[in-house]
């Protein structure tokens, strides 16, 4: 029995996570241009080996 979310249901709590994880993991230099930039979602997500959020809150609904 799987736990449903909606769109807007899952796309919040990301967003979220990932405006906090940025925050944690700072700009980063860019190689090329040597211009500061954001992390990407993947680099953010490969960074911080947690579970993402949308996983926690499914498992956590299943209970």
């Amino acid at each position: 029995m799987g736990v449903k979310l909606g769109l807007r249901e899952e796309r919040r709590p990301r967003v979220f996570e990932n405006r906090v994880l940025r925050r944690i993991f700072e700009p980063k230099r860019d190689e090329v241009m040597g211009d500061w930039r954001k992390l990407h979602n993947e680099e953010l997500h490969n960074l911080y080996s947690s579970p993402d959020i949308i996983r926690m809150m499914k498992s956590r609904r299943m209970r």
